[in-house]
């Protein structure tokens, strides 16, 4: 439960705020989020640029997309919050201290039973001493003593025996009740999946629909990857937001790569890359990469269709086509 809140809202102090709130019965102030908060900076720079100005114009979209993530970011937290944060804490704040309060009961009123048997034990052995040793009064006095004292242990095992039994069944039924209890906190666990699903299906689409949007622009605005602007992206079609997604990313990281690539592949010159992202080599054919390096790239014959072979002084070796943005 406290690692989700963490996911949910990594700020600490934000979490501690919100606790305060919640034991003063009172409503939290509304805050704008990590996105938010980007968005409106992007828009306010974007306005600054000019909305008429192509950067300006970008940012502003740019913006006004960070914006549309953090109130589905929002709506995230809210969801997840009502349908399994909140359930789960109930039990625990609730039934679940009862069954430990009640465990706790039963360990003690077993203690009890057994230290009144063992109190038992302990006067008929006296008792039966003191009847072998039967040869004066005084002896007979201390066996009515200790017949007295195992008629008193015996009740008093009945007593602790009955107290046992009965927090016995209040234990049990409590615990049979744990199944009907996971089965409803199975049920708010499918709840959670079902909003993280539908918020990164939907910052999916907020992002394809942006990358969209830039893509209309003049693509001397664009970066110098020339085949940015030049290959269409595929836009969601499909009902279901989840299958759409799955689906289309494959398609639109292969259109970003494949076109400035095959003009290279058929050819046999070499052009300047830069790497995207960091990259360890598996193994000594491949050739370790840094994010915003540049190096040289060039095809093989026969190489496969994923892979270059990268030049970076006297190092070389074979790298992913993913990991790489070539260069006029």
């Amino acid at each position: 439960m406290k690692q989700t809140e963490v996911l949910l809202q990594p700020n600490p102090n934000a979490r501690i705020e919100e606790f305060v709130y919640e034991k003063l019965d009172r409503k939290a102030p509304s805050r704008m989020n990590n996105p938010e908060l980007l968005g409106q900076y992007m828009i306010d720079a974007g306005n600054e640029f000019g909305p008429g100005t192509a950067y300006g114009n970008a940012l502003i979209k740019c913006g006004e997309t960070q914006k549309r993530i953090g109130a589905a970011d929002r709506e995230l937290i809210q969801t997840s919050a009502i349908n399994f944060l909140t359930p789960l804490r109930n039990f625990i704040e609730g039934d679940y201290k009862t069954i430990t309060k009640e465990r706790k009961l039963l360990q003690n009123k077993r203690l009890d039973l057994d230290a009144a048997k063992t109190r038992l034990k302990k006067a008929k052995v006296a008792e039966a001493r003191a009847a072998q040793l039967n040869t004066s009064q005084p002896e007979e006095n201390n066996i009515m003593i200790w017949a007295e004292e195992v008629t008193k242990s015996e009740q008093e095992v009945r007593i602790t025996q009955s107290e046992f039994d009965r927090q016995a069944e209040i234990t049990r039924l409590l615990l049979e009740g744990i199944s009907s209890t996971h089965a409803h906190h199975l049920r708010c666990l499918n709840d959670f999946v079902e909003a993280q699903m539908t918020y990164y299906a939907q910052c999916y689409q907020y992002m394809l629909d942006l990358q969209k949007q830039l893509g209309s622009f003049p693509s001397t605005f664009l970066s110098n990857n020339n085949q940015s602007s030049t290959t269409p992206v595929q836009s969601i079609s499909t009902p279901s937001v989840l299958a759409s997604a799955s689906a289309s990313l494959p398609s639109v990281s292969n259109s970003v790569v494949t076109s400035g690539l095959s003009e290279l592949k058929s050819s046999s010159g070499s052009r300047k890359a830069r790497v995207l992202y960091d990259y360890d080599a598996a193994n000594s054919s491949e050739l370790s990469l840094l994010a915003d390096e540049v190096i040289t790239v060039y095809s093989i014959p026969g190489m496969d269709s994923d892979w270059l072979m990268g030049e970076r002084g006297n190092q070389k070796g074979k790298v992913p086509i993913t990991y790489l943005e070539l260069l006029n």
